[in-house]
């Protein structure tokens, strides 16, 4: 298995940025005379998705259940999230008619809808992608009540921890640190490792501890920003975590793989992190790996399970497709039930449909599935705005460094910078 894209997010860099942007630019002609269809045969339905390993074969197999109706191409996105969403914006602004089906990252399909760049899921192709599809990865979806993708692969994170130091699973972050300084105090390993770095996964930290306290970054509609008091006690928490000695000293830069070698390493008791370590620790550390089990997230009260926010890939129709109802038909079958398995299998993606998960052929890829499916009913999805991106941008800047939060004041500077990021709707990169 591999991490999910949404694991390796956005750096942020205006150097990198603007040099993404001019080869995205510099791609637009050449890409653009892939065009579908062009030779006269079968329609060719561009598919634009993000890196994952074995997608040919579920290509493979749409085409072969397609008979000769279309032909899906796999046009493999930069594995970096900022680059594929410049290519994709910078070539739909220009009203690209060579892309059929977007793989879009879950933050992206309100940003896009809004913009009218992908088209509504509507009638069978609408009941089709929402059938026993879970109400998490579907809400991602949504714009203004209408469907605009059909969820793909989704994500989430748990609690990893060390049976030989921890033997139940904290249910509180409080308790969480509370048995972290005792293990250090008995000098045994101790530490809380997780993501702390200005970018997208402090955002996620952060979202996940505000549903877990019952707050709200933005509005139930998405128009003003709220930053309630749950969201306040959530800054409460993140800064006492960042500041009670038990974080690892690179907590402020940590991004999701050097997190995975840390705790691999043996320095920590506790990780918060993607399914992806579960594997990469078998192989790297198959004794420790004995040691290790999983767990819920914890939350913020004992007697409330947290709300864990969920990544993922949604998959969206071109607006300018010029071959409309084949790209739906081949975005139904890339993320049917067969092909959701069989990718959750061979490349880590867990499963949006929920009998997915009920096949014993995850039973060896996914030990840990139960707390997955038990995350997925109850999620924290992040705020469903097509300004997101500016959003998580002026977030993990105020955020940053966790340490630093001042609850109160933190909460005023994020509703103001909340609610100027939301007079820009979506932004071009």
């Amino acid at each position: 298995m591999r991490t999910d894209p949404d694991a390796a997010r956005r750096r942020r860099r205006p150097a990198r940025r603007a040099a993404a942007t001019a080869a995205a630019l510099a791609l637009v002609a050449p890409l653009a005379a892939c065009g579908s269809g062009a030779d006269g045969g079968p329609p060719t339905i561009n598919l634009y998705y993000p890196p994952e390993q074995n997608l040919q074969k579920v290509v493979d197999d749409c085409n072969a259940q397609a008979q000769g109706r279309y032909r899906i191409v796999n046009r493999v996105l930069p594995r970096q999230a900022d680059d594929q969403r410049v290519q994709l914006v910078r070539r739909l602004a220009a009203q690209d008619s060579g892309m059929d089906v977007l793989g879009l990252d879950v933050t992206w399909t309100q940003e896009f809808a809004s913009a009218k760049w992908i088209r509504e899921w509507t009638g069978q192709d609408k009941a089709e992608a929402e059938r026993g599809t879970l109400a998490g990865p579907l809400d991602t979806a949504r714009y203004q009540g209408k469907l605009y993708a059909a969820p793909k692969h989704t994500n989430v994170q748990l609690l990893w921890y060390r049976t030989d130091l921890v033997p139940q699973p904290p249910k509180t972050w409080s308790e969480m640190i509370s048995a972290a300084q005792g293990l250090k105090r008995a000098g045994k390993p101790y530490q809380v490792l997780t993501m702390g770095a200005q970018y997208e996964g402090l955002v996620v930290l952060y979202n996940t501890l505000t549903e877990s306290a019952g707050g709200k970054i933005l509005s139930d509609d998405g128009r003003t920003a709220a930053m309630d008091a749950g969201a306040v006690r959530a800054l409460d928490q993140l800064k006492k975590f960042a500041t009670s000695g038990v974080t690892s000293p690179s907590f402020s830069n940590a991004t999701e793989d050097p997190v995975r070698l840390e705790f691999q390493s043996g320095a920590g008791a506790f990780q918060v992190n993607w399914p992806f370590v579960y594997p990469a620790m078998q192989e790297a550390n198959p004794d420790l790996a004995k040691k290790v089990k999983w767990a819920r997230v914890p939350g913020i009260d004992a007697s409330t399970p947290s709300r864990v926010t969920i990544g993922g890939i949604n998959l969206a129709v071109s607006a300018y497709s010029k071959h409309p109802a084949e790209s739906f038909d081949a975005a139904k079958c890339l993320r049917n039930a067969e092909n959701q398995k069989f990718s959750a299998v061979n490349d880590g993606v867990p499963p949006t449909i929920e009998q997915v998960y009920a096949d014993p052929e995850m039973d060896k890829a996914y030990p840990m599935k139960e707390t997955i499916l038990e995350e997925l009913k109850e999620p924290a999805v992040r705020p469903l705005t097509p300004a997101y991106q500016s959003i998580s941008t002026v977030m993990s800047a105020i955020l940053s460094p966790p340490s630093g939060i001042r609850p109160e004041q933190t909460a005023n500077e994020l509703r103001k910078a909340i609610a100027d990021a939301l007079e820009s709707k979506g932004v071009l990169p």
